[in-house]
């Protein structure tokens, strides 16, 4: 096991290296025109030129460009760490821009997920245990008005009934968790349940459908053969094997939401990284695009390698060599 983890985590790394040679080659060696004017904005002065070029060290070859950019993001840059560079339109350190909007996404993301989590995984359950009843029926139907609703509507939706005309929660906007924990609360109960709806149905119906597979197994019908209770067949024999394909996309979900909650956080205007990507990519404020795309892709790897390790642990099927 301990073999395989350093295997999975030397991948990783490699997997990391690559995407930075990816992003370095497209934001650093696109043939059309000179780098330097790719990352100083809108309003690009020669002095302004001069200095982008001797902090990229953009007159040195690519391969010690990118040996440079590479070490920086890994070990820190002066601006700190994971060294993401300096933003020339803004004229602040990409990383204290990242610093400031990271607490927003991951606020709502951790939220969002506890409930997409704890609301899919008990309705994909009690669906399967109930299969072809009225709750089973009620609950695919919940999953089909969560797939289907589009998220800046049930944002909108959730705005105007419960904060416009029923004013039980906050409005838009974020209030740090330091500054007032009713007020954070209030303000961030909506994004979490609107973010929650859409993939709390995907994991119902995915729950039912891995469970009720998983339940034809012949290992469960040995389980049952040895007298166990039913609940002790579902929870501890069923659940457990049919939960794989759940941490899959729980992994690749809250890796993903990191760069990719944009609509959410327009919505509700959060400005989080979503936002800040965003509003880099429209005022051509490149650097601030590239740090959030490096910080994306890194948490994707990372969270790959975190699936792949529960792996063992949730399903006894799978070995590792």
């Amino acid at each position: 096991m301990l073999l395989y983890i350093a295997r999975r985590l030397a991948w990783t790394v490699l997997v990391v290296a690559v995407v930075l040679l990816l992003s370095f080659a497209v934001f650093y060696l696109l043939p059309a025109g000179d780098p330097a004017v790719r990352f100083a904005g809108k309003a690009p002065t020669q002095e302004l030129l001069d200095e982008i070029r001797n902090r990229l060290g953009l007159d040195r070859p690519w391969y010690v460009q990118f040996g440079r950019y590479l070490k920086n993001f890994f070990t820190g840059d002066e601006y700190g760490w994971p060294g993401l560079g300096y933003s020339f339109g803004t004229g602040v350190p990409v990383h204290d821009q990242v610093m400031e909007r990271a607490p927003r996404t991951l606020f709502l993301i951790a939220g969002a997920a506890f409930l997409w989590l704890t609301v899919g995984v008990l309705i994909g359950v009690v669906s399967a245990i109930k299969r072809r009843t009225i709750f089973d029926r009620l609950a695919m139907g919940f999953a089909l008005f969560g797939i289907s609703s589009p998220v800046f509507w049930l944002g909108l939706m959730a705005l105007f009934i419960f904060w416009r005309q029923l004013h039980l929660t906050g409005g838009t906007g974020y209030v740090p968790i330091t500054e007032n924990f009713t007020q954070f609360f209030s303000h961030m109960i909506l994004p979490w349940c609107v973010l929650a709806l859409l993939y709390a149905a995907f994991y119902a119906r995915v729950t039912r459908n891995s469970l009720l597979e998983t339940m034809g197994e012949d290992y469960i019908r040995t389980a049952r053969a040895k007298g166990l209770s039913e609940r002790q067949v579902i929870f501890k024999h069923g659940l457990r094997a049919s939960l794989t394909p759940i941490v899959t996309m729980f992994g690749i979900d809250i890796a993903l939401l990191v760069g990719g909650a944009v609509i959410t956080e327009s919505v509700f205007n959060l400005q989080g990284l979503g936002w800040l990507a965003i509003n880099g990519a429209l005022t051509q404020d490149l650097p601030t695009v590239l740090g959030v795309t490096m910080l994306t892709a890194t948490t994707v790897a990372l969270m790959s390698l975190v699936v792949d390790i529960l792996y063992a642990f949730l399903d006894p099927r799978v070995r590792y060599a």
